[in-house]
């Protein structure tokens, strides 16, 4: 990370508001603990879906922080995709984000009846400034030596080049690459029950959906460590 400069890296969220807001205040502590000129807070997405309280996550993100860090990055997961679409009238997409928990995301919003594809009804009960929160979320950012996506990117394919399919869901053969790259990649997507540190990236999602922690790494000068709730 360039000189004075400290990032605050947190992985999927997924409905998991309770051990967001722990982090927020975490991060609270540790600049007033260690204070830095300049703070980064980036969320690598997937904030929906699957948890108990959607809504309130995106409620949360949508307001003020408890984290007063000095700007804030919030890129989009393909869970944010598959609601955007769905709420949108994709069919296709509504039906694939039922089966990918988009089931608990609409009971947060109050919705009762989630067993028919139904998007007319289900855009009634989610705010407008929810969905324009979703469509203006990145699909990268890049702070010194790291960049930060939520699943990974296409080995071989110039950074610039990249397809947005692949930034939010790319699995294989990103995982398993080991060629050296000008950037590490930070990226969630991929649940481990342990932050995954290789020399071309690290993968911070931990399960917190699962029953794992909630992670957030923590980037300065050529050193890392960890926050968790």
């Amino acid at each position: 990370m360039p000189e004075g400069r400290r990032a605050y890296v947190v992985g999927d969220v997924h409905g998991c508001l309770d051990r967001l807001v722990s982090l927020h205040w975490q991060i609270a502590r540790d600049l007033a603990e260690f204070p830095v000129r300049d703070s980064v807070l980036v969320h690598l997405g997937d904030y929906v879906d699957r948890g108990p309280d959607s809504a309130g996550v995106l409620w949360l993100l949508g307001g003020t922080l408890a984290a007063p860090v000095t700007r804030r990055v919030d890129l989009r997961g393909n869970h944010e995709l598959l609601m955007f679409d769905a709420l949108q009238g994709n069919l296709a997409a509504a039906s694939l984000w039922l089966d990918n928990g988009g089931e608990t995301t609409l009971q947060s919003y109050g919705v009762r009846e989630t067993s028919a594809v139904r998007p007319d009804d289900w855009l009634a009960h989610v705010p407008a400034a929810h969905l324009s929160y979703i469509a203006g979320l990145d699909l990268m950012h890049r702070e010194g030596n790291y960049l930060f996506v939520h699943a990974g990117i296409r080995p071989g394919v110039p950074i610039r080049a990249q397809k947005p399919e692949d930034l939010m869901w790319i699995r294989e053969p990103f995982l398993s690459d080991r060629a050296p790259r000008d950037v590490v990649v930070v990226h969630g997507h991929t649940p481990r029950p342990e932050v995954e540190v290789f020399e071309n990236r690290i993968g911070i999602d931990t399960g917190a959906v699962m029953g794992g922690a909630l992670t957030c790494l923590v980037l300065e000068d050529d050193r890392m460590r960890l926050l968790s709730a």
